[in-house]
This record gives structure tokens, C-alpha cells and sequence, in this order.
């Protein structure tokens, strides 16, 4: 069978293909990018209309993550699509994965992914936290913050799911307290989160 075989090529033909289909216009050139990596994760150009972007919030994760920044995840997916060589020496945090997760969920009575997030409050302080499953980890951010918890650097919003995905999502972009990048709706998912913070990562690195 004829098909594209070589790597880069095939790279270079999938961005190439995002940019001519893509209505991509009403963003500036640093959500382009995060816009396209998205895309490129999930094979659907219309994403790019359901993405919402506070002001300068990219910017606002480039110069956290420069500064060493921790990354926190929801789960552990959104850390396996993290690309490692693009990390500068940020430390990595999973929610779920934390010790002390199903203590403080049973504790709170909430998910495991929630309770991951409540453990790991003290290290919330300008990191840029990743949520790509739990609609309960965002609500529960978003609940902190409201109650005075220090503020991260940038919030990517990303659950997926029918009960609290649309809401948690709605609620973070109706939040004045810290920058984020959300895609509205359903939609979502750990491959989406973890595109955006890799378009983050690789233009920190620039």
C-alpha cells in the first residue's frame, strides 16, 4: 500500500493540514499554537471554536513554567501524555496518585481526584495545573480559590464527561481569580489537557 511512512513527514503534513482547515483567526499566535496541539490530539478541527483563553494565559504558563513551576495533573494520563524532554526540571504532581487522595475524598465525601487536589493545596501556588478527567478536581480548585486558597499560575480546563464537565468548565471561565484555557462543553479529555500543556512547554523552551 502507498502511505506516508516517515515521521517527520507525517508531522509535518498533520500540522500543515490543521492550519488550512482549521478556522483559527480569531486567535493570536501563542493560542494558535496551543489550539493546533490540541487538534492534532483529538482529529477534530472544530475544537478550535469551542476553546476559550483568558488574557495572556498562555503567557502566563510559558513564564511559570520557565520559572520551575510544579505541574499538578488530575490523573494519570494527563502525566503520561506530558513529552518529558520538554519538561525544564518542573516536578510533576498527580492528584489521584497523592497518599493522603482517598483519606481526604472520604473525608470530604468526593471523588478521589478531588481529594488528591485537596492534598496537594500547599503546592498549588503558581503552578499550572492540568485537569483532563475529573470534573470534581476543578470544582474543587475553583471551591479552594473561592475559600482563599493560593492562586496557580494557569488552570487547564479540560474534563470530559455528561455530569459536571459543561459546569466545572463554565464555572472556571466565569472565575476572575487566575488565568485559564477551557474547552466548552462535553468534549475534553487527559490527550487534550496534556496537548495544551505541551504547546506550553515546547514555547517555554523557545
Amino acid at each position: 500500500m502507498d502511505y506516508l511512512r516517515d515521521p517527520d513527514a507525517i508531522y509535518a503534513q498533520s500540522f500543515a493540514n490543521i492550519e488550512a482547515e482549521a478556522d483559527l483567526g480569531r486567535l493570536d499566535a501563542l493560542e494558535r499554537q496551543v489550539a493546533i496541539r490540541i487538534i492534532h490530539a483529538c482529529g477534530m478541527v472544530d475544537v478550535a471554536e469551542d476553546l476559550e483563553f483568558s488574557p495572556g494565559a498562555v503567557d502566563a504558563g510559558i513564564k511559570a513554567i520557565r520559572g520551575g513551576a510544579p505541574i499538578i495533573c488530575d490523573v494519570r494520563m494527563v502525566e503520561h501524555g506530558i513529552i518529558a524532554r520538554y519538561l525544564r526540571g518542573n516536578p510533576v504532581r498527580v492528584a489521584i496518585a497523592e497518599a493522603r487522595a482517598a483519606k481526604e475524598a472520604t473525608r470530604l465525601g468526593t471523588t478521589k481526584s478531588a481529594g488528591g487536589m485537596e492534598a496537594l493545596k500547599p503546592e498549588v501556588e503558581g503552578a499550572v495545573v492540568a485537569i483532563g478527567n475529573a470534573p470534581t478536581a476543578l470544582f474543587h480548585l475553583l471551591e479552594g480559590l473561592q475559600q482563599g486558597w493560593p492562586k496557580p499560575a494557569l488552570v487547564l480546563g479540560f474534563p470530559v464527561g455528561f455530569v459536571g464537565a459543561v459546569e466545572s468548565k463554565q464555572a472556571l471561565m466565569a472565575q476572575a481569580h487566575v488565568p485559564f484555557i477551557a474547552l466548552k462543553g462535553r468534549r475534553g479529555g487527559s490527550a487534550m489537557a496534556a496537548a495544551a500543556l505541551n504547546a506550553i512547554l515546547i514555547e517555554a523552551g523557545k
